[in-house]
């Protein structure tokens, strides 16, 4: 529920699944930064940004948090997978 009330105020989404994973299906407004890609496309990203991290099954997302908090990135949080953030979407 926590990465929820990050994403409603504001929080970057990224989805750091495979770019096949994500056209499957993806959380509304995420954008893709792949595993491997975090050093690329993480390098215009402001480090005081809050960013919600999720994959497949919270494994990659938490590779990627290690990472980012490595980067120096401040305000991440990993939202583990994918099912189990959809399973605790608040009703809009």
């Amino acid at each position: 529920m926590e990465a929820w009330e990050w994403i409603e105020q504001g929080a970057l989404v990224v989805d750091v699944r495979t770019p096949a994973e994500f056209q499957q299906k993806h959380i509304e407004g995420a954008v893709n930064i792949p595993l491997n890609e975090l050093a690329k496309g993480f390098s215009k990203i402001d480090k005081s940004q809050p960013i919600v991290l999720y994959c497949r099954s919270g494994n990659r997302s938490g590779q990627a948090y290690d990472f980012l908090t490595q980067s120096g990135y401040t305000l991440l949080l990993n939202g583990g997978g994918i099912e189990e953030m959809l399973a605790v979407k608040p009703e809009e």
